[in-house]
């Protein structure tokens, strides 16, 4: 018996590991195309719940769909109805990919790990590896699953096991809540219902309980998104809770329903497992078409009654924060220029924030990232506007000469900054997307290079910031003498592509545009930023009025 035992728990581990194997894979691998259908899913609802099914069906998994549903949930990219259609569809999905692998194909496994195992071991490209890891790990399913019948076999018609299932024939609810429990700890749904199948399929549990066992499963896979999203955005929790409450609520309701009518069901055909499958399936597609109409209706709900928790003693310094340019402050020059010194380092620090992903998203086309930096470069336009109409209101001619060439300085720094934000958001992510979307890849020294150089300009960016602080010289001089240098990276850059270009690298050729444009406009953003140095110097008479030779 301990033996039967530790079989049984080792081939459940393994079911459990080759359903994360399987949607690992997938997300390693399809994880660009998966985030751009999940983007897509704001058409509509019908759209919606058609993504969440499909994506759900790719991962083997409805807890990954609501992963990526609450980050762009909290991200206020996914609208509340929305979401609930898209986690509805998930669980649809989920539970037609767990019909499919509750059938006997024994007869594939050998099949199914060799081609996995020589596409991994063989493959040459990502995709290719993550493809065999997938196909293995559905190999791995379906062992564990024949593991699992091989452990109950011993225990079929045992006085143990009969009196623990006559317990919870009698008492359905407690097979409920024991399969909600088991569900939300092995954090899969899907695995779940496998053993729930497979303990059905070889008669180890009636129908009576198997049901039981599924509605209290579809409880559990919800209360895995509700925890989830525990701590996450209040956005990311509405639409869990709002989940919970259309399938758990239906869960119990199916349950209540199915004790009232146990009594008149006749013998039903097929095996228990067979029984259990189209139950679990018509189920969630049940869920799916009646709770599509109530989407609005409770993503309403929910806004009403879960709203953003406030912890006792905890500040948010966010919505404590003074505006710096207040209208006191004009009447005094210095502390104006004080107060727009420290709104234009609010500003760089939106544009340091909007530079800072850029590698990233070149190299995963989140559309979700793109969409966040864009949003910072809107506020990074209104700090402009209200920084050139704050100044603009001063009485310059009550002004020093020092106080007004600082007043400028800080003006043309504004619109610098602004400048930046422009080329990173409608340049620098425009190449992104179509690098993406093009499915292209810079060669490694290319990429090396723009890697580099980006890194070089986010120093920069730091360096800028303490030289509008501090108005040092010395600092000054050097974010002058760092723009001859990033210059220097771009002119090397461009040689080394030229020269790839020439010895016939493929991969340079299909890039060449992109890496001449990102490098030119890192430059640029560098150029831009350098220009409060320029300002320091020139105002502190260090710097010659003309580079030209003077020619007598």
């Amino acid at each position: 018996m301990y033996l039967l035992a530790v079989q049984l728990i080792a081939a459940i581990v393994l079911l459990l590991w080759a359903v994360r194997m399987v949607r690992s894979a997938v997300e390693r691998a399809y994880s660009p195309q998966l985030k751009r259908l999940l983007a897509r899913a704001n058409d509509s609802r019908i759209s919606a719940a058609g993504a969440g099914t499909l994506m759900a069906i790719a991962l083997q998994s409805s807890t990954a769909v609501a992963a990526l549903a609450a980050g762009f949930a909290a991200g206020g990219l996914l609208e509340g109805a929305t979401g609930l259609a898209l986690m509805l569809g998930a669980y649809f999905g989920s539970s037609i990919i767990a019909g499919v692998l509750s059938f006997d194909l024994t007869l594939l496994t050998p099949i199914l790990i060799i081609v996995g195992g020589l596409l991994f071991l063989r493959g040459n490209s990502r995709q290719t590896k993550q493809l065999g890891r997938m196909i293995i790990g559905i190999a791995f399913v379906l062992l564990s699953l024949e593991m699992v019948s091989e452990a109950t076999a011993p225990w079929r018609g045992g006085d143990v096991l009969e009196a623990a299932i006559g317990y919870l024939r009698g008492d359905l609810w407690t097979s409920f809540f024991v399969a909600a429990a088991i569900t939300w700890i092995s954090y899969s749904s899907v695995a779940t219902i496998l053993v729930i199948i497979s303990f059905g399929s070889t008669g180890v549990i009636p129908f009576e309980v198997a049901a039981a066992f599924v509605l209290g499963a579809n409880l559990g896979g919800t209360l895995i998104a509700v925890a989830m999203t525990r701590g996450a955005d209040v956005r990311a929790r509405r639409m869990s809770l709002g989940v919970l409450a259309v399938r758990g609520g239906a869960a119990l309701i199916c349950l209540a329903l199915f004790q009232l009518a146990l009594p008149h069901l006749g013998a039903l055909p097929g095996s228990v497992g067979q029984q259990a499958s189209l139950l679990h399936i018509g189920f969630n597609a049940a869920v799916m078409l009646l709770g599509l109409p109530l989407t609005g209706l409770l993503a309403r709900a929910t806004e009403r009654f879960v709203t953003e928790a406030v912890v006792p003693g905890e500040l948010n310094v966010a919505n404590l924060r003074t505006p710096a340019l207040q209208a006191d402050n004009q009447t005094n020059p210095d502390l104006a220029l004080a107060s727009v010194t420290r709104e234009l380092l609010r500003m760089s620090e939106a544009v340091e924030v909007m530079l800072q992903p850029v590698m990233e998203i070149y190299q995963s086309g989140d559309k979700a990232a793109i969409r966040r930096v864009k949003a910072l470069e809107l506020e990074v336009n209104q700090s402009n506007r209200e920084i050139k109409l704050f100044l603009t209101r001063l009485k310059w001619d009550a002004m020093t000469p020092q106080q007004t060439r600082r007043a400028s300085d800080l003006i043309n720094f504004a619109i610098s900054l602004e400048q930046a934000g422009d080329i990173i958001a409608k340049q620098l992510l425009k190449l992104a997307d179509q690098k993406f979307e093009r499915r292209l890849s810079f060669s490694p020294p290319g990429w090396q290079e723009i890697m580099e150089l980006h890194a070089r300009v986010l120093e920069n960016m730091q360096l800028a910031s303490n030289v509008l602080i501090s108005e040092d010289t010395e600092s000054a001089r050097e974010l002058v003498a760092e723009k001859e240098e990033v210059n220097g990276m771009e002119r090397s850059s461009m040689s080394q592509h030229f020269a790839r270009l020439r010895a016939g690298n493929a991969t340079s050729v299909q890039t060449s545009d992109l890496h001449l444009e990102t490098i030119h406009a890192l430059r640029r953003i560098n150029s831009l930023l350098s220009g409060i140095g320029y300002s320091i110097l020139s105002d502190h008479g260090e710097l010659l009025p003309s580079k030209l030779v003077n020619v007598q």
